[in-house]
Order: C-alpha cells, then structure tokens, then sequence
C-alpha cells in the first residue's frame, strides 16, 4: 500500500518539532533567532501586538469550533463534528501535558515550546483544512499562513513566546491534527 501525502506531512512535521525541541531543549534564554526575531518586533505598539495574538485565544476559538461542529452536525456529517473537537482537543492536551514536560524550555516560569497558543490556532485551521475541499483549501492555507506571521509578532513583541515556539507550535499542530484524522477518522479502502 502506497504511503499517502498526509502521511508524509505528519512524519516531516513530527520529526521538525522533535528536531527543533532537541535543540532548545531545557532553555531558559533566547537564542539567536529568537533574541533576533524579539528586536525585530521591539517597537510595535501594545495595542496592535494584543491584537495580532486574538486568533489564539480560546475565546475566540472555542466558539468558532462549536460553530464548525454544530454546521457538521446539522449537514449530516457526524464523524466531522467529532474530528471538529477531537483534532484540535488532542493537539493541545498532549502539547500541554506531554511536550512541554518532555522538552523543558523556560520563559520565565512558564514551559514554552511549542506554544500552546500556535498549536490552539494552527490545530484549528488544519481541521478547516481537512474539512475542505478544493480551491478552499488553498484560501485555508494563504489565511493560515497571514494569521501565523501575525500570531507570531503579537506573541514575540508581547514575550509570550520565542519565535522557535511558535513554530514548533505550528509543526506540531498540523502532526496531531492529521495523526488523529488517520488513526480515528480515515476508513481503510476495500476493493480492488
């Protein structure tokens, strides 16, 4: 059996938030990129930073992801609105109780790689991306990619995160989002 696109993705995807995990693994600091990345955005205002990181906030999230199950459920597509909330619900558990530990990169107090709040927002935009077809697909994923450089100013110029969080954050979410579609969600083809 030939191994699918997705597939390829989600291994690529594990093994770059692995890889960049090794690398800041039990940092307490700033690296390079990070420390780069942080000067770059020093002179943004507070007001537009606070902005650029709303598509991360869970209350903005939560209802959009209530609004896409409840439009599955009422289009017949019950497996979808279970996908709705398991995908991005499985993305964040596991950053939040397995990476963060595994990995050990501080920001003051605060476990940071990959960002929980990328692996929120990402996780979310991937399930639209499953979801869709065709030429939407690729208005997800130009929006994704507008929505990412924002999110990632906002918490870079606020010091949420380092810059190596946020995309190790985007790595994983797309990973766990496309693991759970695979394991839970795609039936093996029978037939010739």
């Amino acid at each position: 059996m030939p191994v699918r696109p997705p597939t390829i993705l989600a291994a690529v995807c594990a093994l770059l938030v692995v890889a960049l995990g090794l690398v800041v693994a039990g940092d307490h600091t700033a690296n390079g990129v990070d420390a780069a990345a942080r000067s770059a955005v020093a002179g943004w205002p507070h007001g537009v930073l606070g902005a650029l990181v709303l598509p991360t906030e869970p209350h903005v999230l939560v209802p959009f992801l209530a609004l896409l199950a409840a439009w599955c459920l009422y289009a017949s597509r019950p497996w979808d609105a279970l996908f709705v909330v398991l995908g991005p619900a499985t993305a964040v558990a596991a950053n939040t109780w397995l990476l963060k530990p595994l990995f050990d990169r501080w920001k003051g107090d605060t476990l940071v790689y990959p960002s929980g709040h990328t692996v929120s927002m990402v996780a979310t935009l991937a399930v639209v991306f499953v979801l869709a077809n065709g030429h939407a697909r690729t208005i997800i994923v130009v929006v994704g990619a507008v929505l990412l450089i924002g999110v990632s100013i906002g918490m870079v110029g606020l010091g949420y995160h380092y810059l190596t969080d946020i995309v190790g954050g985007a790595f994983f979410a797309v990973f766990a989002v496309l693991a759970v579609h695979g394991l839970a969600f795609t039936r093996p083809r029978t037939g010739a």
